[in-house]
């Protein structure tokens, strides 16, 4: 799916229009504001914010937190969309693998939709066509009546062979976990084989994969060890590639039984002074990685982004800062909703 081109691609219009997409983003005056809102105070502030075509297109179908959860997830989409088909060459081909995990997300939706017997337009609702699948694709695959139908197409679409063995735990079980585990990890190994190109922004970008990848494990491990899961049980859900966390120091931290025995170890991560707040609290946890990954990243995208203004780190600066905005409006939403104080809901906003 991901042949290499032998076009080196449009680089400088691309990160040109990257750029200018970024700077009509949300800024914290923004979210400030957003948090002194109601409800359908919020929506239209949304709207006036850049959403108004989502918005009004879904207004009709959907009120509330629902239309925010749409409108936020369909512009990501359109416009994640509009940069990878105005992208060329070797650009359009690591955009495409990058953006291939909104592919996985869209399969695991159609397969957790289809094993719980959700309508087809409920699950078409919870897609996002933000990856190399278009939304008639994604509807093909909605309208097939099977499971093994499904992987079934979806592997000849991503040129992907799911092992039988994966399969096979998933007939005898019904659990689709291994099989979603597998497409998350294979997501990683192409992509990575992908930046393999020997240039020294696409270098940059393997680095903020491979750091993705750390807090992806990290983030694991701490939660199977607060359910009490520990060890090797732990070591099957690691993926491999991190940069800081390879698969010595993953088992060592698998080892420990519980989460404060790894706070020792993680003093030599080079994200550590972020946790080091929380561990010294002892509330680091599964959660803490998780937003503290997206502060991290985001740090790590501007930097790169301003050092190679003219290549792909740009262009996924905007993708990273966008996914960043559509979940804090989320966030916002499902905290007013929920009667959350204004101070709560921005200790959980990513700025």
């Amino acid at each position: 799916m991901f042949g290499r081109s032998k076009s080196k691609g449009n680089y400088a219009y691309t990160a040109t229009k990257a750029k200018a997409m970024k700077s009509q983003l949300m800024k914290e005056d923004d979210y400030n504001k957003m948090l002194q809102l109601g409800m359908s105070e919020l929506i239209h502030f949304v709207s006036e914010a850049g959403y108004s075509k989502e918005i009004a297109e879904l207004g009709d179908k959907m009120k509330g937190i629902d239309l925010i959860e749409r409108a936020t997830y369909y512009n990501m989409a359109t416009t994640f969309k509009t940069l990878l088909n105005g992208s060329q060459g070797e650009l359009h081909t690591v955009l495409a693998a990058y953006l291939q995990k909104w592919d996985n997300w869209n399969i695991k939706v159609i397969l957790r939709g289809k094993s719980y017997g959700v309508s087809a337009d409920d699950i078409r609702d919870d897609t996002v066509p933000a990856g190399s699948m278009s939304a008639e694709v994604l509807d093909r695959l909605i309208a097939l009546d099977s499971i093994d139908e499904i992987i079934s197409a979806y592997e000849k679409i991503e040129s992907i062979t799911i092992p039988s063995e994966v399969l096979h735990e998933y007939h005898e079980t019904g659990n689709l976990g291994k099989i979603e585990d597998f497409i998350d990890t294979y997501q990683y190994v192409r992509l990575l084989k992908i930046l393999n190109i020997n240039n020294i922004p696409t270098h940059m970008f393997s680095d903020y994969i491979r750091t993705e990848i750390d807090f992806r494990n990290l983030e694991t491990i701490m939660k199977l060890k607060a359910e009490g899961v520990y060890g090797d049980a732990v070591m099957q859900y690691i993926i491999p590639g991190g940069r800081q966390i390879d698969n010595k120091f993953a088992k060592q931290l698998a080892d420990a039984e519980k989460i404060e025995d790894t706070f020792g170890d993680l003093a030599q991560l080079d994200f550590y002074e972020d946790l080091k707040d929380y561990i010294d609290e002892g509330v680091a946890d599964a959660r803490t990685v998780s937003q503290i990954s997206q502060k991290h990243k985001i740090r790590l995208a501007k930097r790169f982004s301003s050092q190679y203004p003219l290549s792909v780190l740009p262009v996924v600066d905007y993708m990273i800062n966008m996914e960043n905005e559509a979940r804090n409006v989320r966030t916002i939403a499902r905290g007013i909703e929920s009667g959350l104080s204004r101070e709560d809901i921005k200790s959980l906003l990513v700025i």
